[in-house]
């Protein structure tokens, strides 16, 4: 009787093979139903038991309860139509031949993006909205924010982008949080403008520190050459999708990278914008 061992030469090819076909696949049939099940059972049970808004607390089986939904987006302010930031009527200016408004900033040294779009300015209540999608996990924000976002565009003239990416964040960053929230916005966003969307286009290649903590000269340095362009953009124009804007340097130098390699156009899809005042 001779006695095989995983070291033996004498364990032959097809013991190995017979061995091999005796092991079960993880990818049954049987496993895929059970985890569509799974997911099905938990869709549902999601509906069957409300959660919290995240703005007010009250029960709601949506992100936000229909009160705050109706409340809170899309306060009647005038934007700049390049960087979004909130303008009052006495400084507006408009460029020749162009019916929409621009902050003198935007005219006088043009950022590399053309448009932006933004839902509110980044104070509270939304700022809540914010940092429980940023720092909670509570993805289902970036589905809210992305349906109000397609809404904003829809009143817009904008035309609609070839391709919508996230703004991307550094790898550190990216495993420290385990998500991007940018993405959580930008994918269903894509879906109901009816575009590719794409998280794999940009990539951050220089892991920089956190922007609300510089003043707007080091923040432009700081993201300079962070940006890298994997895809084809060439002649493209691609929406660009951020959860705050603030002083505009990080999607600048994003835009600018974009435009180096090609792109005919680029427009940031913003959830909040900071504001000066």
């Amino acid at each position: 009787m001779r006695v095989f061992s995983a070291s033996s030469r004498d364990f032959s090819a097809t013991a190995v093979m017979k061995t091999d076909s005796l092991r079960p696949s993880f990818r049954t049939p049987v496993t895929t139903r059970a985890r569509g099940f799974a997911s099905a059972a938990q869709r549902l049970m999601s509906r069957a038991l409300p959660g919290q808004c995240a703005l007010c607390g009250n029960l709601s089986q949506d992100v936000l309860c229909a009160g705050c939904d109706a409340q809170y987006w899309n306060e009647p302010r005038l934007r700049c139509a390049t960087c979004a930031l909130p303008l009052a009527a006495s400084v507006m200016r408009r460029e020749r031949e162009d019916i929409r408004v621009h902050c003198a900033a935007c005219l006088d040294a043009p950022p590399a993006f053309n448009d932006t779009l933004a839902l509110a300015d980044y104070r509270a209540p939304l700022d809540t909205l914010v940092v429980e999608l940023k720092f909670r996990a509570r993805l289902a924000a970036g589905e809210a924010f992305a349906r109000q976002l397609h809404a904003v565009f829809e009143d817009s003239n904008l035309p609609a982008p070839d391709v919508i990416v996230p703004m991307p964040l550094s790898r550190m960053r990216l495993v420290a949080r385990g998500y991007n929230q940018a993405w959580s916005i930008a994918r269903p966003l894509a879906r109901m403008m009816r575009v590719r969307g794409d998280a794999s286009m940009v990539t951050r290649v220089r892991h920089t520190s956190a922007q609300s903590r510089l003043d707007q000269e080091t923040r432009r340095r700081n993201v300079a050459s962070a940006f890298a362009v994997s895809g084809d953009v060439r002649g493209k124009h691609v929406g660009v999708v951020d959860d705050v804007m603030t002083s505009g340097a990080t999607l600048d130098a994003l835009a600018r990278t974009l435009k180096l390699s090609g792109a005919r156009r680029v427009s940031n899809f913003v959830a909040l914008r900071t504001p000066k005042d």
